[in-house]
């Protein structure tokens, strides 16, 4: 019985390196988005670098939903941070709809093979920044309110 029992900074310590393993993906996304662009805008041939790109961009918004969230949620529920989880509620339809995007994104560009019009995938790609910028705001928003707030408290148990 006594093994079931964790301190929080033992049950809540692993979503801080999970946050930093999604950030360090969410910075490798952004070289990878930027390597992207600056190829679409030269006129190079895109396929190499659209489908690294599409692959990590699938892995980051998955991990983001599956994961990530997921587990700032579990933290904010155990230490009964009401107004967070209502933050969460609030932010998450718009985060959702990104993600919709980002997927989209990745249906139409992401396959081998996949030939479309450079300057229809360069326009949708820039309009893809801007609403992972968004996002980027939205979860660091997210992060600073159910995680941050709460180191206090995982370093006082």
């Amino acid at each position: 019985m006594l093994e079931s029992c964790t301190t929080a900074q033992e049950r809540w310590g692993g979503v801080h390196k999970l946050i930093d393993r999604w950030l360090a993906e969410r910075k490798q996304m952004v070289q990878q988005y930027t390597q992207l662009r600056q190829t679409a805008e030269t006129g190079e041939a895109a396929h190499p670098a659209l489908e690294s790109f599409c692959d990590i961009l699938v892995d980051y918004v998955s991990a983001g939903h599956f994961e990530v969230y997921e587990q700032l949620i579990r933290e904010a529920e155990a230490f009964q941070d009401q107004g967070g989880l209502a933050l969460a509620r609030q932010l998450y339809p718009r985060i959702e709809k990104i993600t919709q995007s980002a997927v989209h994104f990745n249906d139409q560009y992401g396959r081998a093979g996949s030939d479309g019009d450079q300057d229809q995938m360069h326009k949708q790609l820039l309009q893809l920044g801007g609403l992972l910028h968004e996002r980027f705001e939205l979860e660091d928003c997210l992060i600073e309110v159910l995680h941050t707030a709460h180191q206090d408290m995982l370093s006082a148990s």
